[in-house]
């Protein structure tokens, strides 16, 4: 029976019940329904936010760039040298200022709060991401924006959450859900959205997870729609593969992107290690000097580069060219990501890519001049195989290439090149994916074991006890006659965190006259010390919480209301859970 409120509580409105019972259900494993509308709303408010995000970004270049706002290469080369390295030295110095835990940023942070912190997003480190992403872009640095998406993506859904103190197990799918429309938003891939969510960042594949994801990342492109038109990045990448002997040429491809994908891994890694406790100011600095140096060679490296990959789907970028911007564009990134800066890589991913296919497939012109594809086919698959073989997510990648082409014709070729190129880079180069490779120098990478992703499913609101009754220490044989009669499972001893079982009191009042006093704390019985455990807490951590104070029961407290106890969780009611 639920407890009754002690004489300073108000009573509990309708609308406050209301949103109890829902946090009930959420807590769960009837959750799915409520959850799905949950992820809706949660792809709309990443939507938007990604559409703001793109539009503080491209209105200002659109303005200070001629032609368009990718056009980097039109200034001058002092502003290319110049540009990016008074971005790094203003947002460095800014960070400098700010608290260290605000810094970390991108899709790593992502991973590290879904694994490590049950999917509770920051705020402060959601808004270092905004600006610092921003500030980027609009500086000419070699990164992309879908690193910042995700980010932005997650914490609309975590933020959401917690504002509506949801429990702990609906972060993180909820978080899931903003990076589905996140990525949706950025690319107006909406499948490649749920993919990469699943495969990438949340890193399982669950009906439970997969409905609320697909539904969020249906409602983050059509806001991208909304606000941009259905636009598809590279339309114009609609060719056929030629001839089934260029296989082993398609299969170079893998091989060649696998040697780009393995030294981005490695230098990326190697800059992350050397940025560990160094000023954030030093670090920035130095990434945007080198990012302008490499500006005044090749400018083509700057901003997203989206531009530069559609010349090289037209054939119009020469095949030493082609490789010159694929090294530089591989250095100055994995220097500049690996050193903190607040962009994202998936972007820088491509264009390396598609460099890379386009080189391959001028080489394929020279060796087959009447058959081979055209070169545009060549980027579209080397686009595939470095975001594939880099990140260590093939599948989501191969959907990627087909919803930015819209091409059906890439599919078969690219199952082939994604995968040479994914095989080579684990087996031959021993490289984990790039997340998984930073977080282990950070020392964040941990793998949940199965009973972990179980228990962090469900809330401690879906299995606690509410049957028990509260009392002081002391009390007469009258009143705990009237706490007897409610039937309680438990009685709770608030005054000193206690636990007893009704069945030992019982046996008290046996010999007992109404009015003999009776110390619940001195009678024979078994008692069980007590710790509080919030009511939005998953039960994951709450059998961390038993471990690590070695206790056998948790007290699971309002969480608008700390002195009122909802229920009490047992390690007992853990283990038959996960049993079952």
């Amino acid at each position: 029976m639920p407890i009754e409120p002690t004489p300073t509580n108000q009573p509990p409105t309708q609308l406050s019940q209301r949103i109890e019972s829902l946090r009930d259900q959420l807590a769960g494993a009837d959750s799915l329904p409520l959850l799905t509308l949950l992820g809706l709303l949660t792809g709309i408010i990443a939507g938007a936010v990604i559409v703001l995000f793109r539009w503080v970004v491209e209105i200002p270049l659109g303005y200070f760039l001629p032609d368009n706002f990718e056009n980097f290469e039109g200034v001058s080369s002092i502003t290319h040298f110049a540009l990016p390295v008074a971005g790094a030295i203003l947002l460095g110095g800014i960070l400098q200022l700010v608290d260290k835990r605000h810094h970390a940023t991108s899709i790593g942070h992502v991973m590290d709060r879904l694994q490590n912190h049950q999917g509770r997003m920051p705020v402060g480190n959601v808004i270092t991401q905004f600006f610092g992403g921003a500030t980027c872009l609009l500086t000419g640095h070699s990164v992309g924006r879908e690193g910042p998406a995700v980010h932005l993506g997650a914490g609309s859904g975590s933020l959401l959450g917690q504002w509506l103190k949801l429990p702990a197990n609906t972060l993180r799918p909820l978080a899931g859900c903003g990076v589905a429309a996140a990525i949706a938003a950025c690319f107006n891939t909406p499948m490649a959205g749920v993919i990469f969510a699943m495969e990438v960042v949340i890193l399982e594949y669950t009906i439970v997870g997969f409905i609320p994801v697909t539904l969020a990342a249906f409602a983050g492109a059509t806001m991208t729609r909304l606000a941009f038109g259905p636009e598809i990045a590279f339309m114009n990448a609609q060719s056929v593969m030629g001839d089934l002997r260029e296989l082993p040429l398609m299969a170079a491809v893998g091989f060649v992107v696998a040697i780009f994908a393995a030294a981005y891994i490695r230098l990326h890694g190697a800059s992350c290690r050397w940025a560990l406790n160094r000023p954030i100011a030093l670090r920035f600095a130095l990434a945007g000097l080198l990012t302008g140096i490499c500006a005044l060679w090749i400018p083509q490296i700057m901003g997203v580069g989206y531009d530069t990959i559609s010349s090289a789907l037209g054939g119009e970028i020469g095949f030493a060219l082609l490789l010159a911007i694929a090294v530089t564009k591989l250095f100055a990134t994995s220097f500049s990501l690996g050193v903190g800066m607040p962009g994202g890589v998936v972007g820088p991913l491509l264009f390396i890519g598609a460099c890379v296919g386009g080189a391959v497939g001028c080489a394929a012109q020279w060796l087959m001049p009447n058959s081979a594809s055209a070169i545009g086919f060549y980027v579209i698959l080397g686009m595939g195989a470095m975001m594939g073989a880099t990140l260590n997510a093939p599948l989501a990648s191969m959907m990627a290439i087909l919803e930015l082409t819209y091409n059906p014709n890439i599919i078969f070729p690219s199952m082939l090149v994604v995968i040479a190129a994914c095989l080579t880079t684990r087996w031959v180069f021993k490289c984990d994916g790039l997340f998984q490779h930073v977080l282990r120098i950070q020392g964040k990478f941990r793998s949940a074991e199965a009973m972990e992703q179980l228990l962090s499913r469900t809330g401690v609101r879906g299995i606690m006890d509410r049957h028990l009754v509260v009392s002081d220490n002391l009390i007469d044989a009258n009143t705990a006659q009237q706490l007897l009669s409610h039937h309680p499972h438990w009685i709770l001893l608030r005054e000193s965190s206690q636990l007893l079982q009704p069945a030992d009191l019982h046996a008290q009042l046996q010999h007992r006259d109404a009015n003999d006093k009776l110390n619940l704390q001195e009678i024979p019985a078994r008692r069980y010390d007590l710790a509080r455990i919030p009511a939005d807490a998953n039960l994951f951590e709450a059998l961390e919480l038993m471990n690590h104070q070695q206790l056998d029961a948790l007290w699971v407290e309002s969480l608008n209301d700390t002195h009122q106890p909802l229920g009490i969780i047992t390690r007992n009611k853990i283990d038959d859970y996960y049993r079952i």
